[in-house]
C-alpha cells in the first residue's frame, strides 16, 4: 500500500533483505536476457509476418496477437523489474506502479485469451470446419473482432482494480493488493489461470482424440499411394498452414463412376459382336473380355471417407506441426506460471522465504521470450523468416565493415 509520498523515502516501495542481496544479481542477469531476446524475437514475428506473404494466413494472425502482448511486457515492463532489482527499491513513484501492474495484468490476460483462440481455431478446423459458426469465426472479418474483443476483455477485467495496485515487496514489483482486492482479483485469477488454461488444454485433448480417429479411419480406407500423393499435393496448394481450406473439398473419395462402368460395358460387347462378324478366332480375348465386364459390374459400391486435415496429410503434415508447435506454447506457459501461482495459493501468509517468492515470480518472466524460440525451432517458415530479416538487418553492417577494411588495406 502507497501513500503517496516520495517513494525514496517510503519503505513500503522497497524490498531490500539480507536473503536477496546476492540473489538480486541474478534476477537482473535474466530479466536483461529476457528483455533482449524478448524484443527482438517478437519484433522479428511482427516483421516476419508483415513481409513474408506465405506467413500472413488467419490463423498466424493470432501468432502475431500473442507476439504483441509478450512484447508490451518486454520492452515496457520488463526493463522496470530490472530496475527494481538491481537497487531492491522501486523508483518509479506510485502512479507508474499502478500502471504498470495494469499492464502487467493486461499483458498475461491477452496472452491466455489468445492462446485459447489458437486452440479453439484448431479445433474447430479438426472438428467442424464445415459449420457456418466455424466459417464466420474463422473468417477474416470473425479473426479481426477476436482480436480486438481479447484486448477489450482485458481492459475491462483489470481497469476496475486500479486503486488497489500497490508495491508487493515479495516480488519486488507491483501487483494488485492481496486482500483488498478480493473477492474480485480471486474470481479473475480463477477465469483467465485455472478455467480459461483448462480450457485449452480441453481443446487440445479433443483435437488429439479427433485426429487419432481420422487416422484410424483414413488407414482402414486408405486409397492407393499415387492417389494420395496427388491429392496431398492439391490440399497444400489450397489450404494454408491453420488447415482452412481456401475450397477444396475436405472429402476423400475412393470411387468409381457408375456411368464410366456401363459405358465401358457397352463399348466392349460393341468391340466382341463386330469381332464376331469379322472372324470367329481368338476366344481366349472374347474370354477376357467378359471377364472384365464381370470385374467392372461386380465392383463395389463408392465409399467416401470423411477425413480430418491431418488424416490425409501424412505423419509429418504441416498441420500437425503447427498444432504441436501451439501445443508446446501452451505447455511452456502452464510450465512458466504454475509454480507461482501454486505458491501464492499455498502461501497465504507469506512464510516461505522471499527468495523463493522472486524465484517463481523470475520464472514468469520466461515466458514472455520463449516463444519466439519455439517459432524458430518447430515452424520451418517462421525459421526462414527470420533467417532472412536477419539476413538483411547485418548485410549493412557487414557491408561498412568490408569497405573500411578494403580502404584501410
Amino acid at each position: 500500500m502507497w501513500n503517496g509520498t516520495d517513494p525514496l523515502r517510503n519503505d513500503t516501495f522497497s524490498c531490500a533483505s539480507p536473503s536477496v542481496e546476492g540473489y538480486r544479481y541474478f534476477g537482473v542477469l535474466l530479466g536483461s536476457a529476457v528483455t533482449i531476446v524478448g524484443t527482438i524475437g517478437n519484433i522479428l514475428t511482427v516483421l516476419a509476418f508483415a513481409t513474408d506473404a506465405s506467413l500472413r494466413t488467419r490463423f498466424n494472425v493470432l501468432i502475431v496477437n500473442l507476439a504483441l502482448a509478450d512484447l508490451l511486457y518486454c520492452t515496457m515492463l520488463q526493463p522496470v523489474s530490472v530496475d527494481s532489482y538491481l537497487h531492491l527499491h522501486w523508483r518509479g513513484g506510485a502512479t507508474w506502479c499502478q500502471m504498470f501492474g495494469f499492464l502487467l495484468f493486461l499483458s498475461n490476460s491477452v496472452s491466455i485469451i489468445t492462446l485459447c483462440l489458437i486452440a479453439m481455431s484448431r479445433y474447430l478446423v479438426v472438428a467442424h470446419r464445415t459449420s457456418r459458426c466455424a466459417r464466420l469465426l474463422l473468417s477474416h472479418r470473425g479473426v479481426a473482432v477476436l482480436l480486438i474483443s481479447s484486448w477489450l476483455l482485458g481492459l475491462a477485467s483489470f481497469a476496475p482494480l486500479w486503486p488497489v495496485y500497490v508495491f508487493a515487496p515479495q516480488v519486488c514489483t507491483c501487483s494488485f493488493h492481496r486482500s483488498k482486492g478480493r473477492p474480485y482479483t480471486t474470481v479473475l485469477l480463477f477465469l483467465y489461470f485455472f478455467l480459461g488454461l483448462g480450457c485449452v488444454g480441453l481443446f487440445y485433448l479433443l483435437i488429439y482424440r479427433k485426429v487419432r480417429v481420422a487416422a484410424k479411419a483414413f488407414l482402414k480406407y486408405r486409397p492407393s499411394r499415387r492417389s494420395s500423393k496427388l491429392k496431398q499435393a492439391e490440399a497444400e496448394a489450397a489450404t494454408d498452414d491453420s488447415g482452412i481450406s481456401a475450397g477444396a473439398s475436405t472429402t476423400q473419395s475412393c470411387e468409381i463412376s457408375n456411368d464410366e462402368a456401363g459405358a465401358k460395358q457397352n463399348r466392349n460387347k460393341a468391340e466382341e459382336k463386330s469381332e464376331g462378324h469379322t472372324t470367329t478366332k481368338e476366344p481366349k480375348n472374347s474370354i477376357q473380355d467378359a471377364s472384365k465386364d464381370i470385374e467392372t459390374s461386380s465392383k463395389p459400391s463408392p465409399v467416401t471417407i470423411q477425413t480430418t486435415p491431418a488424416a490425409g496429410s501424412g505423419e509429418d503434415s504441416e498441420f500437425k506441426r503447427v498444432t504441436r508447435m501451439c501445443f508446446t506454447v501452451f505447455l511452456c506457459f502452464v510450465g512458466c506460471f504454475a509454480p507461482f501461482l501454486l505458491l501464492n495459493v499455498a502461501d497465504k501468509a507469506n512464510r516461505a522465504p522471499q527468495v523463493i517468492h522472486m524465484f517463481c515470480a523470475n520464472l514468469t518472466w520466461l515466458n514472455s521470450c520463449i516463444n519466439p524460440l519455439l517459432y524458430a525451432a518447430m515452424n520451418r517458415q517462421f525459421n526462414q523468416a527470420y533467417k532472412d530479416l536477419l539476413h538483411k538487418a547485418v548485410h549493412p553492417l557487414t557491408w561498412i565493415w568490408r569497405t573500411r577494411r578494403f580502404t584501410t588495406s
